[in-house]
Formats: structure tokens, C-alpha cells, sequence
């Protein structure tokens, strides 16, 4: 069963999306994050993706406190990311209360800190974040491009023990167009063992559907569910 993991992205403590990672793009949908996630939580939903929007463009963790709120007045399993930059950011994540934390732009520009987070957290708390845009890895909010072939990105971190990576590609977020199937199934054949969680342009149950088919492991939901072209109780049967 695939595990749904609803989203909420971060702008000055306020839950919000972008489209295309496009701070100028901002839709506020709730100015107490706190209230969604308890409604998540009250579906059912056991998870939740937490991005700090501010921290991903600060390049250093802004909205912990919103984080710690969440930890200590629900039970979710929270994976945390953006900003994540420094010895002194994953503690903080860590003391709020998140359970995992992904690093996307750490893993790509200071490879030897990501590396030794993975060796003193383990590859059960540390999400791999391989962003891709034409397939090549993106960073930093996804305002900046690499060269790097997502594939090959994700193959050595596994081998350096990666259990998990969140991957979004950047073409179809926020566009309710339909994830990239492709980049997936690509990414299982590169890594069969990998726990692949999708993010990015899921639109409606079917999306959902045919990753729980592809058999990935996770998906993120964030739009679609803010737009209502999923409800809380469609994602019910997903729910154990």
C-alpha cells in the first residue's frame, strides 16, 4: 500500500504553494499550518512533509518553531526539509521533532557533511532530495541547475546507504498536469531497493492509483488536496 504523505510548504510561518518553485507564483491557503495538519491528522493521515520555503531560499532553517508545534500537538511522522544546511540546522530539525529530514542541495554541494549526517543518523532519518529538471538534478528552491544525471545522483548515494529519496520534478509541480511517471519507473530500475516517494503534479486519484500500481513507495500531496481535486476522504482506502 502506498504511503500518502500530504504536504505543507512554508512561507513566513503561513501554509502555502508555489508553482514551479516560483516565490513570485504564491497562493497562501491557510495562515496556521498547525490547523491543516491537525485536519490531516483527523483523516487518518499519519504523515506529513514539511518544507520551509523561507530556509530553502536562506539556506539555513527559518520556521522550526512552526515545525515544533506541529511534533508536540499531533502524533504525525514528519519529515522535514528546506534550509537544512549545517550541523547546527539538523540538530534544531531534529530537537523539533521531525523524524526524517531531507537534504537535496547539501547532498550536491558539500557532499562530505550529507555523507557524514548519513553516518551518524543512518539511512532511516535521511532523505535523499534529487529534485530533477530534464532529468538533470536541480537545487536550491530549484533555482539553480546542475549538470549532475539524476540517476546516476541517486545510484551513489544509495550505494553509500540511502534508503529514501523524495524526487520532484520541476517541470510538473504545481501544474496539476500528472507526476513524471517516467523519472520513477527509471529510478526503480536504476535503484530496485530504493523507497522512491513521489512529489509534483499529482492532479487526482488517479495519479495516485498508478504509483500505488508502479508500486512506489510514497507519495506527496500537496495542491491537489489544497484545490480539492482530492479529498481527505477520497485518500481514506489508502489509509491502513
Amino acid at each position: 500500500m502506498i504511503e500518502i504523505i500530504p504536504a505543507i510548504d512554508m512561507i513566513e510561518g503561513k501554509c502555502v504553494r508555489l508553482t514551479q518553485g516560483d516565490y513570485g507564483k504564491k497562493t497562501i491557503y491557510n495562515e496556521n499550518p498547525l490547523e491543516v495538519a491537525l485536519e490531516f491528522e483527523d483523516a487518518g493521515l499519519k504523515r506529513l512533509h514539511l518544507v520551509d520555503l523561507d530556509g530553502a531560499k536562506a539556506k539555513k532553517v527559518i520556521n522550526w518553531k512552526v515545525l515544533e508545534k506541529i511534533a508536540s500537538k499531533t502524533s504525525l511522522h514528519i519529515d522535514f526539509g528546506g534550509g537544512v544546511q549545517s550541523e547546527e540546522d539538523i540538530r534544531i530539525v531534529f530537537d523539533s521533532g521531525a523524524k526524517q529530514v531531507t537534504g537535496g542541495s547539501i547532498a550536491v554541494k558539500q557532499p562530505d557533511l550529507f555523507k557524514e549526517w548519513l553516518s551518524v543518523y543512518g539511512g532511516e532519518k535521511i532523505i535523499l532530495g534529487a529534485d530533477a529538471k530534464n532529468e538533470k538534478v536541480a537545487v536550491s528552491g530549484w533555482e539553480e541547475g546542475t549538470q549532475l544525471w539524476v540517476y546516476d545522483f541517486v545510484e551513489q548515494y544509495v550505494e553509500l546507504g540511502v534508503k529514501y529519496t523524495i524526487s520532484t520534478d520541476v517541470a510538473k509541480d504545481g501544474l496539476l498536469q500528472g507526476p513524471s511517471f517516467d523519472l520513477y519507473k527509471n529510478l526503480q530500475d536504476k535503484c530496485p531497493d530504493l523507497k522512491i516517494i513521489a512529489s509534483g503534479g499529482v492532479s487526482g486519484m488517479g495519479d495516485v492509483e498508478k504509483l500505488a500500481e508502479m508500486n512506489i513507495y510514497g507519495v506527496i500531496i500537496g495542491k491537489a488536496i489544497y484545490e480539492n481535486r482530492i479529498t481527505l476522504q477520497d485518500l481514506k482506502k489508502f489509509v491502513a
